[in-house]
């Protein structure tokens, strides 16, 4: 399986990278700089020190073409619109993944949701009905994905309005070693999202004794039989 990540040469977009490609698939990181890619893509696989998997870098609509099915969208919220307009013919018969969310300019503990609700939502907006749109993997820390020593510590809460893309892209994650949840249609990504600059605003306290958090849906405990 080949996966492209669009925005691959961020700390989002390589962590990912670094984990779907330690997992055993092939992933293609895009940019619009295919140098800028190319160089990301290797700074990947010197992390990955001969373990499994593959990682290229390419132009962002080579990187589309490339893809069996899921393109991931890990790009600034100041390039998410422009860089779905560009590929909107090149992401047809694709399952687009956005992990994007829509901090506000200059202030990363607070969003600043756009006029449909969310970045899921303003993506399936550009792209239309027929190229579903899943949001995923909004909550996780860019630090913790970049070290495979380390466990993910979250659950990951997916959402879109294609119930049977939702379903592969739950198995996708799955991958990860992490738990994802189906959490409703595109609309839910309003929460989702809104979640992470709480996070970032947690990680930043100085009365937290700890940093790179993530959410976890924690099931009640069982009684015991005594």
């Amino acid at each position: 399986m080949t996966i492209a990540i669009l925005g691959g040469t961020g700390p989002q977009g390589q962590g990912l990278a670094l984990r779907f490609a330690s997992s055993g698939k092939r992933v293609v990181i895009g940019s619009r700089s295919q140098e800028n890619a190319m160089e990301a893509a290797q700074a990947v696989m010197e992390k990955l020190n001969n373990q499994s998997g593959e990682v290229i870098g390419l132009s962002n609509a080579e990187a589309v073409a490339a893809a069996d099915e899921f393109v991931i969208l890990s790009v600034p919220w100041s390039a998410h619109n422009r860089t779905l307009v560009d590929l909107k013919d090149t992401l047809r018969g694709k399952i687009l993944i956005d992990i994007v969310v829509p901090l506000a300019e200059g202030n990363p503990r607070k969003v600043s949701m756009p006029p449909e609700g969310s970045a899921t939502e303003a993506a399936q907006a550009i792209l239309g009905s027929d190229i579903p749109v899943i949001g995923a993997l909004h909550n996780v820390s860019a630090k913790t994905l970049g070290d495979l020593e380390k466990n993910i510590n979250c659950d990951i809460l997916v959402c879109g309005d294609s119930l049977e893309a939702r379903l592969k892209v739950i198995e996708l994650i799955k991958n990860l070693g992490v738990m994802a949840y189906n959490v409703g249609d595109a609309m839910s990504a309003r929460c989702v999202e809104a979640l992470t600059p709480i996070l970032i605003r947690l990680n930043m306290s100085k009365a937290v004794p700890f940093s790179h958090s993530g959410i976890r849906i924690w099931a009640p405990e069982k009684k015991s039989d005594q």
